[in-house]
């Protein structure tokens, strides 16, 4: 399996992200399987976008009862 230009630079920039941002080190993706990397950015993806919906609900709340 080989890896375009644009999937390598992908792979880094996610790689740079999660550990930067989330605290993974970069052992910790190395060692992971394929799949259960894409579990984890799953549920990180979810995560993610559960808190927005949270803020954006809190943000109207408080717009709406100042």
């Amino acid at each position: 399996m080989t890896l375009s230009q644009d999937d390598l630079a992908n792979f880094y920039q996610l790689n740079f992200q999660l550990i930067n941002e989330y605290n993974y080190s970069l052992t910790e993706l190395e060692d992971m399987i394929p799949w259960e990397r894409e579990v984890y950015v799953g549920l990180l993806l979810q995560h993610l976008k559960e808190k927005k919906e949270r803020q954006e609900m809190i943000e109207q709340n408080q717009k709406h009862y100042g």
